[in-house]
Order: structure tokens, then C-alpha cells, then sequence
């Protein structure tokens, strides 16, 4: 054979291999789907085109594959868009008792707290109990936001039991007043089941402030037809708002504590807790005070209160309404850190120093 010859041989068996690597359109579906495959396969790993191909194959394998795809996508989507339609830090300052609330001849105090604990629990969602599989699991502001507000009415229930709800000191307390105080100081994080605690179903912390709210409403009924006690009195005013004080001060040293620990921390994960809590239980209070000023109208007027209680009322506006986008806890003399928690806090001990004031008027 010439060298031409072999030349010519070796130009043919080139182009078959040529032919057979990248198709002249005469191979089969099959073939050329495999060909597709093995060219996207590489790199360590599948290719856009390989995953695509591996997902449509027939057969039980690829069924699997695009299911366990489709969970993926199902979960990566739930969590952000259902934390994001569940979250609602309520803070309407407007807000005032439903009327089927209101009882004519009861108390606008306990009509605030009746309507607040239906909106938090019924309306908006209990989230400070929701179990991992639902998307407020993942929420932090507003489940703090509403064990605050849940904390001033808890504080409020005791009053009613021990003081408003009572002729004197030594008269009977109110059988749904006192179960209604137990039920509101029901931790707010309980589900119907924690295998970590008991194995058997517990009583959730929105049913028993279901419950508590009931009996709330049950009183006001009562209240209303003259079978049931809601002493208007200068030193039940002052027991009442001294109590509240009280309460706030434990809250500026929460505050104050934080601040101590953790100001000028750039990334603070936990002042948010802090402040939305706090927010919760001035936003609580000052609805709860609106429903007092009514109720003690009378004797905020005979004693000259209107001025400081109208001012005191503002302060507690001004606390519970700060609404940052994002908590910040920059140091207090920080140039370009604002520091939330120390504003929150400032306004906190003022409408605390204002009741101090009320208070004081009234033991004259």
C-alpha cells in the first residue's frame, strides 16, 4: 500500500470517529439523549442540562427525585412567606374595646383587657407557643411583643382580684377575678404537647387565656347587674398605679442590665427581645390606664389630676409607639449608633416618674 493510500485510510477512520462523537444526525433518540447526558456529566457534579435530564427519565427514580425537589422548594418558600404573613407587632394606637366587649354599668378597664386578649390570641394569631413546623416558630418580635402585653394584663388581674374587685381588703375576692389572674400568669410559650416535659397533652397557653377572658367578660356581666364589686376609690387608684410602677421599674433594670452587657455590640440578637417585650407590656398598660381614666374619671377630676394624667398618658403614648425598623444597641454616646433600648428606656422611667407624681397627689 502507497503512503497516499494510508494517508487517505487514516483521514477516513478519523472521520467516522469524528462522526460517532458528535452525531451527523443519523443516530436514534436514545442515543443521542445518552450522548447529551454524558456531555453535561463532568466537573463533579450534574449540569443544568444533566439535572434536567435525570429529572425527567421515566421510571420511579426520577418521580423520586422531582418529589424530593418539590419538598425542597415547598420548604425553602413556607418559612419566609408565612413568617412574613404571621408577623404583626400590633401597636394600633387607636385601639379601643370591641362593642360586643363593652358592658354598660361594668368597668372600660377590664373591657380593654377582655378586647386586647381576643385580638392577640384570636385575631392575630398566639405565636409565642407555635411548634417548629409552623413559620411563627421562627418569629421573635412579635411573640416577646405579646408576652408583654400579656404581662401588663396579667399585672392588671391582679389588682382587679386584690384591690378594684374588692369592697375592702378583707371582703372576698371575686371568684372569676381570682381564676381569671391564675389564668393569665400561664407561661406563654406552652403548646398542647412537649414530649420533653410529659407525654400526655397539656392545656395550651392560648386556651387559658381564652378561658381567663371569659371570666373577665363573666365579671364585667355581673359587674354590670349589680352582683359584683369594682370599688371606685382615691387609694384604690393609688394601690392600683403603685403596683404599675412597680412592675416598670423591673423593667428599666432589664433594660439597664442589657445595656451593661451587650451595648455597642454590632450584631445584638437579644435586643430586640428586650425591647419588643418591653414595648408589649407599655403598650398593655397604657391601654389598660386609658380604661382606668374612665372608670376613675370622677375622682381624677376631684382631685385636679387631668393635667398630669393626660401627661403621664403621653409619655406611655410616646414609649409604647417607638417602632425602629431594626433594634439597635450602639453605646449610649455613640456618634452614628443610635441605641433603641436607651430611648425605650428613657421614656419608660418617665411615664414610671409621672405615676410617682400621680400617686403622690393622691395621698394628699
Amino acid at each position: 500500500m502507497s503512503f497516499s493510500d494510508r494517508i487517505a485510510g487514516w483521514r477516513e477512520r478519523l472521520r467516522h470517529r469524528w462522526m460517532y462523537r458528535h452525531g451527523d444526525g443519523t443516530e436514534t433518540a436514545s442515543s443521542a439523549t445518552t450522548a447529551a447526558a454524558a456531555a453535561n456529566k463532568g466537573g463533579g457534579g450534574w449540569r443544568i442540562g444533566g439535572l434536567s435530564g435525570a429529572l425527567n427519565r421515566p421510571g420511579m427514580g426520577g418521580l423520586l427525585r422531582r418529589g424530593l425537589i418539590a419538598i425542597l422548594i415547598i420548604i425553602l418558600l413556607y418559612y419566609p412567606i408565612g413568617m412574613f404573613l404571621v408577623s404583626k407587632v400590633d401597636d394600633n394606637p387607636d385601639f379601643a374595646p370591641a362593642a360586643a366587649d363593652m358592658t354598660k354599668g361594668g368597668s372600660e378597664a377590664v373591657a380593654y383587657a377582655v378586647s386586647l386578649i381576643d385580638r392577640e390570641v384570636n385575631d392575630n394569631n398566639w405565636t409565642a407557643n407555635d411548634p417548629f413546623f409552623l413559620p411563627g416558630s421562627l418569629l421573635d418580635n412579635m411573640p416577646n411583643y405579646q408576652q408583654g402585653v400579656m404581662s401588663a394584663l396579667a399585672r392588671f388581674g391582679f389588682e382587679l382580684t386584690d384591690q378594684l374587685g374588692r369592697t375592702r381588703g378583707s371582703s372576698e375576692a371575686d371568684p372569676d377575678l381570682q381564676r381569671a389572674a391564675g389564668l393569665l400568669q400561664y407561661p406563654g410559650n406552652v403548646w398542647i404537647w412537649n414530649p420533653s416535659v410529659s407525654l400526655a397533652p397539656r392545656a395550651s397557653s392560648e386556651s387559658q387565656y381564652r378561658e381567663a377572658r371569659k371570666r373577665l367578660l363573666a365579671y364585667n356581666v355581673r359587674l354590670a347587674a349589680g352582683s359584683a364589686n369594682y370599688d371606685i376609690r382615691a387609694d384604690n387608684l393609688l394601690a392600683t398605679i403603685e403596683r404599675f410602677a412597680a412592675d416598670l421599674g423591673s423593667s428599666s433594670a432589664l433594660i439597664d442590665r442589657h445595656l451593661a452587657d451587650k451595648a455597642g455590640s454590632l450584631f445584638d440578637s437579644e435586643a430586640d427581645d428586650v425591647f419588643y417585650l418591653t414595648k408589649g407590656k407599655l403598650y398593655g398598660y397604657y391601654m389598660v390606664l386609658k380604661g382606668l381614666g374612665a372608670d376613675f374619671a370622677p375622682i381624677i377630676k376631684e382631685r385636679n389630676l387631668q393635667k398630669p394624667w393626660n401627661e403621664m398618658m403621653e409619655s406611655f403614648r410616646k414609649a409604647a409607639f417607638l417602632d425602629p425598623w431594626v433594634v439597635s444597641n450602639g453605646t449610649p454616646d455613640a456618634q452614628f449608633q443610635p441605641n433603641h433600648l436607651a430611648t425605650q428606656g428613657f421614656y419608660l422611667l418617665r411615664a414610671r416618674t409621672q405615676l410617682r407624681e400621680i400617686s403622690n397627689i393622691l395621698l394628699k
